[in-house]
């Protein structure tokens, strides 16, 4: 896969994301995409296939508001990418021993992409 293929599905993945467009979202997956989540160096949420992967997504929307991930540095690989992002989100609903609606998150974090036929099959965030 070219690294041109590889950025415009990194770039159509996170316009999807950004409008809270799931379908986008998953019409840019494999089938058995893998996704994980991580934060402070430990496994938070892991999620394989698609419908999993939909469940989650639709699970985030209701949390927030408006959300904006942004590439700040973009590393292409061969079937990979590695992209560091800026994260802000509003809260749309009180998190339970957490903070409240309407709290903004500010972020950085990295998500890195891993490629094949076309299409998606990993993503891991860190955080």
């Amino acid at each position: 896969m070219g690294s041109s293929n590889i950025q415009d599905l990194v770039d159509r993945y996170l316009v999807a994301y950004n409008a809270f467009d799931i379908d986008g979202m998953v019409s840019l997956l494999s089938p058995d995409v893998r996704f994980e989540n991580y934060s402070g160096g430990q496994l938070t949420t892991a999620t394989n296939g698609i419908e999993e992967f939909r469940q989650l997504a639709e699970q985030s929307r209701s949390l927030f508001s408006e959300r904006e991930q942004r590439i700040t540095n973009l590393e292409l690989g061969h079937e990979s990418a590695v992209a560091a992002i800026a994260y802000r989100g509003k809260l749309a609903k009180d998190i339970p021993d957490g903070p409240p609606a309407g709290t903004l998150l500010d972020l950085q974090g990295i998500s890195e992409f891993s490629f094949g036929n076309g299409r998606i099959t990993k993503i891991v965030d860190r955080s």
